[in-house]
């Protein structure tokens, strides 16, 4: 069980976060007694003065800029590698936790020693609990999902009902979102920590089946709700399209190559590029 002498370390990657990082970084700093706790923050690149304004306004806060834009699986492994505490939180900058929210996660964790990670239920701006679960990527699954999803987003009443009962109920599941994710040390050191072939998305679905491979379970903890103003840094990037496609090209040809020749085919017929 985590107890007062468990440690945390909590890693933020950051990209022209500016305008979202203060709720985030306010919610984390100093909230997560009795864990003991650092946070790091990886900047990559930022030109709005990201990496500034949290020297200046968070001084106990690490701060370490990447010369480069290196991705979000490479930013976090330079701030996993830069760190120690024994359960690591992967946070998004446009994540604000409520009073208690990183401590239910983290006992969560904590409670099921055959678990490496363990996910947050996250919340939109309005309230609506996210997808931030789900099966392991294949062609039926991502199309079950994608119809899902566009039902969801256009708020058809029964689906809505049955996200909401569903995103109450913890459980074991095949992934967890990488916004809000808690991971054990031991076990991220034993899978080589991410992927970093995953430039960004698609790596936290990479690292659950990497845990799942050695035996090891991933937890979905419906009590720990985390606020997730989603998409607001990919959204001033136009190249996010290009990013998610390429990404998930990666992971087919990495997991399921029989099926990496007809994703490419059908990108290129229906016009979605994908490489650089």
């Amino acid at each position: 069980m985590a107890d007062s002498l468990s440690s945390l370390a909590i890693i933020v990657v950051t990209y022209n976060s500016a305008a979202e990082i203060g709720p985030c970084l306010d919610s984390v700093v100093g909230h997560t007694d009795p864990f003991h706790t650092t946070v790091t923050v990886v900047d990559n690149a930022s030109s709005d003065g990201t990496a500034s304004i949290v020297r200046e306004r968070w001084p106990s806060v690490q701060v370490i800029e990447s010369p480069t834009n290196v991705g979000f699986s490479r930013a976090n492994n330079i701030g996993i590698r830069a760190t120690r505490g024994d359960y690591v939180l992967l946070l998004n900058p446009d994540t604000v936790a409520p009073p208690a929210a990183i401590q239910t996660l983290v006992r969560g964790l904590a409670a099921h020693p055959d678990a490496a990670i363990a996910g947050a239920r996250l919340l939109s701006e309005r309230g609506f609990p996210e997808l931030s679960w789900g099966d392991p990527i294949g062609p039926w699954n991502e199309f079950k999902r994608k119809i899902f999803s566009a039902l969801y987003r256009r708020k058809v009443r029964r689906i809505v009902r049955k996200v909401d009962r569903m995103s109450r109920q913890a459980r074991e599941v095949s992934w967890v979102s990488g916004a809000c994710m808690v991971i054990r040390r031991p076990d991220l050191d034993a899978v080589g920590l991410l992927d970093e072939r995953f430039f960004m998305y698609t790596e936290d679905v990479d690292l659950c089946l990497a845990m799942t491979k050695r035996g090891r379970t991933v937890l979905y903890v419906a009590g720990a709700d985390v606020l997730h103003y989603r998409g607001r840094s990919a959204a001033r990037n136009p190249a996010t399209d290009r990013m998610y496609r390429k990404s998930q090209v990666a992971y087919y040809e990495k997991h399921l190559p029989r099926w990496a020749g007809l994703l490419r085919t059908y990108l290129k017929l229906t016009g979605k590029p994908f490489a650089d």
